[in-house]
């Protein structure tokens, strides 16, 4: 987004009511936390998925390294189990950081925009 266009929608949104922009702020945090929740379960079902059928957790196999006879598919796992492993960590780093922005009190009507 380029520097006007990101300067003309930053004064739109404070030209809005502060019940507005509010509102707005919370519907996209609860929007982003449902959204990156169903994410982190995605990964973590990855993750558990891998340990289950190597019978190894991702940290054992990075300190022991690939077995000799690891075959092309373990390999291909290998790389994929990092990718969920890296995915997970930012999903939970980003989740922690809209719950931070939930407990200064933007979220106050979350639970009408997530159906409760």
């Amino acid at each position: 987004m380029s520097t006007d266009v990101k300067t003309r929608l930053e004064e739109t949104f404070l030209s809005l009511p502060g019940d507005e922009r509010g509102s707005i702020i919370t519907l996209g945090v609860t929007l982003k936390l449902s959204y990156l929740r169903k994410r982190l379960f995605l990964a973590e079902s990855k993750l558990q998925q891998f340990e289950e059928q190597y019978d190894v957790s991702l940290e054992q196999l990075d300190s022991k390294g690939l077995p000799d006879d690891a075959d092309y598919l373990m390999h291909e796992d290998f790389i994929m189990w990092h990718h969920w492993s890296e995915v997970a960590d930012k999903v939970r780093q980003e989740i922690a950081a809209l719950e931070n922005v939930a407990a200064e009190g933007l979220y106050l009507q979350a639970s009408s925009y997530a159906g409760g």
